[in-house]
């Protein structure tokens, strides 16, 4: 038998959210079970496909929802956690008692072993290091930008190489790993130590695109670095750049996606106003009021670029 556990690729917390799940089902649901892993993107178009769901029972966390039958357990904390109203609806209708969603966590870690506690009895102690530091990561709780950026804290290189890398193998080890070990043991791991040198260069690198691409418009910091590897960039870039700024918008490319990442500064000079998971769900996109972003099909350049200057233009005012 076995269940299928897709979460959020390339991310710190979808990956701890899968550790987290992955250990609390062994433990207090099916001991015997395999677990199989799937990273999912968002991505232009449907999200899920059928073949995505492959399990005797299927998991989905720290993503969007779905409403397949053969969906078993969600776990989810963003404020967009619905593509559609009728999702939603599909949700709230659910009798199971094993799908959940609460925007009010700092981390999907965070939420899943809360409940995981809570409802069926799921001793978090030995995941508390990862727990606090898939809080302090996804909700942006850095001491300054140049914590976040300069990576000094093993945490923070084991979350460069889940960020970026896309060799799958290797992030499954990682989940598996975190199942049953500390994060330090986990960070300070050959296989991980190995992947953080070239992977800490290419940062460098991002920084430095960033750098030259970046330019101040009113409280935004814009930039556009289509056209370069940018993906998996570290989001505190622009604000360890230009600290006066308070929102960021960007334009990227990759094979799978046209992006507008849009951002606020936690160390901004004076407050957010706009909810910025309520901007890019006008675009089909989602995220956090903090935090957000709208994904568009690869080809989809120009109105990327098109939807970036509108929003740059809201956060002016």
């Amino acid at each position: 038998m076995k269940i299928r556990i897709c979460y959020h690729g390339n991310c710190f917390d979808g990956v701890s959210s899968a550790a987290v799940f992955g250990r609390f089902y062994r433990e207090r649901v099916h001991p015997d079970w395999e677990q199989a892993f799937q990273p999912m993107m968002h991505r232009a178009g449907a999200l899920f496909d059928d073949k995505d769901f492959d399990g005797d029972e299927n998991a989905v966390v720290d993503f969007k929802y779905s409403p397949s039958p053969r969906l078993t357990w969600w776990f989810d904390h963003h404020k967009s956690a619905f593509l559609t109203p009728e999702d939603e609806a599909h949700f709230r209708a659910d009798t199971s008692g094993k799908k959940f969603v609460d925007a009010t966590f700092k981390s999907c870690t965070g939420f899943i072993a809360a409940v995981a506690r809570d409802k069926f009895g799921f001793d978090t102690a030995p995941m508390s290091e990862l727990i606090r530091w898939a809080d302090k990561i996804d909700g942006a709780f850095y001491e300054s930008a140049a914590e976040a950026v300069e990576m000094k804290s093993p945490a923070l290189r084991l979350a460069l190489v889940i960020e970026n890398e896309r060799h799958l193998p290797l992030v499954e080890r990682i989940i598996r790993d975190l199942q049953r070990k500390p994060l330090g043991e986990v960070a300070a791991a050959d296989y991980v130590q190995e992947r953080i040198e070239p992977l800490y260069q290419r940062h460098l690198r991002a920084l430095e695109i960033i750098r030259q691409a970046a330019r101040m418009r009113g409280p935004v910091v814009f930039f556009d670095v289509a056209g370069h590897d940018m993906e998996g960039y570290s989001k505190f870039i622009p604000y360890y750049l230009h600290p006066a700024s308070v929102y960021s918008v960007s334009v990227s490319q990759s094979t799978f996606r046209s992006k507008i990442s849009v951002g606020s500064n936690p160390w901004a000079p004076r407050p957010r106003t706009h909810d910025l998971a309520k901007i890019c769900e006008r675009y089909g996109g989602g995220g956090h009021a903090v935090v957000a972003a709208i994904s568009l099909a690869p080809e989809k350049l120009d109105e990327a670029r098109r939807i970036a200057e509108e929003i740059v233009e809201e956060l002016q005012q």
